[in-house]
């Protein structure tokens, strides 16, 4: 069995949350986990894991762009 980190960093890379889940779930899970405590920033660089029309439509509403 094996886990998967899925984390919120700043521009330093300092974990700011984070999630942890099976390995073997998708990732969905874990952006869906954090999407409430993401911070007021500009941008999010993330995983191509995590791109999902539903998860760039939310990232929209909070005025945050998917890099």
């Amino acid at each position: 069995m094996n886990t998967k980190l899925h984390a919120i960093c700043d521009s330093q890379g300092r974990p700011l949350d984070f999630f942890v889940t099976a390995g073997q779930v998708s990732d969905y899970i874990g952006a869906r986990a954090l999407l409430g405590n993401l911070p007021n920033v500009e941008w999010l660089l993330g995983d191509r894991g995590y791109d999902a029309d539903w998860f760039r439509e939310a990232l929209k509403d909070k005025g945050i762009s998917a890099c």
